[in-house]
């Protein structure tokens, strides 16, 4: 199992198919999931000549069940400790939902040289709480939810979740995949109560507006018109004009978790965009 160990001591779990040579996309998954979320674009990406990496966050999936620290500022950190590690350079990051925050504020952190491109898939920046600031973000009583379910049933609640608004479930007429719905469980499960309960703090308040200022390279937005989950009004249509270098594609009826339920529509337009 490959690791490596963070400098303030804690391992993260990661996957690195490819030739070593080959440019490197890194993938970051979104809350309570792991790497494991991104086989069809790492297999996709990989029969491309790609070298692909996925790591599990800290407290999710394989890497350690840490008490402390799980905010977006060590989740950055850790990304910075693997690129370093494995020595990537002219990196394009890929991150859906709360990985697409944790690749903003990496990348408004990188070492230079480390990245050329970034995605953000139904992403959470700029930020989703309601404020003062952000009167139509959604209100903490929606997070409070969360984090009620979790102390409760959190079993259950990540049955519920994929099984309704993450994939659109819901919706009339929707292909409902039951393969889809017990992976989410499944990676859900494997990661740690408390990272997850104290990840909601990190991607429901953590203000990105800055990091978005300072993301100089080519930064392209993906977003399903009918995200339930991270409403396409309150983050990448606030986000792409904050971007020096952004564009923004959105896919009408499409969910949150778009790039699941639709690998072939997404794969085909993150490689245009990688390639371009």
């Amino acid at each position: 199992m490959s690791t490596i160990t963070t400098p303030d001591n804690v391992t993260i779990f990661y996957k690195d198919w490819g030739p070593k040579d080959a440019q490197p996309i890194m993938f970051h998954h979104g809350w309570p999931l792991s790497g494991d979320d991104w086989d069809a674009q790492m297999l996709f990406f990989l029969s491309k000549g790609y070298r692909v990496i996925a790591h599990d966050r800290r407290g999710h999936g394989r890497s350690e069940q840490v008490s402390d620290d799980h905010d977006m500022d060590h989740y950055a950190a850790d990304v910075a400790a693997l690129v370093r590690s494995l020595d990537l350079k002219n990196a394009i990051h890929i991150g859906h939902s709360t990985g697409g925050g944790e690749v903003t504020r990496y990348v408004a952190r990188a070492d230079h040289g480390r990245v050329a491109k970034a995605v953000l898939i139904g992403a959470v920046p700029p930020v989703m709480l309601q404020s003062e600031t952000n009167p139509d973000g959604i209100p903490l009583e929606v997070f409070d939810g969360f984090r009620a379910a979790i102390t409760t049933n959190r079993a259950q609640f990540y049955l519920d979740v994929p099984s309704g608004p993450f994939y659109g479930f819901n919706r009339a007429g929707t292909n409902i995949s039951e393969g889809l719905i017990r992976n989410w469980w499944r990676q859900g499960m494997s990661g740690g109560a408390k990272a997850h309960y104290e990840g909601i703090k990190a991607f429901s308040e953590t203000d990105f507006t800055v990091d978005l200022t300072r993301m100089s390279v080519p930064t392209l937005l993906l977003h399903g018109e009918d995200d339930q989950i991270v409403p396409i009004e309150n983050s990448a249509h606030k986000a792409v004009r904050l971007l020096p270098n952004g564009a923004l594609k959105t896919y009408a009826g499409l969910s949150h978790g778009l790039f699941a339920t639709n690998p072939e529509l997404i794969n085909t337009d993150l490689l245009e965009f990688v390639e371009s």
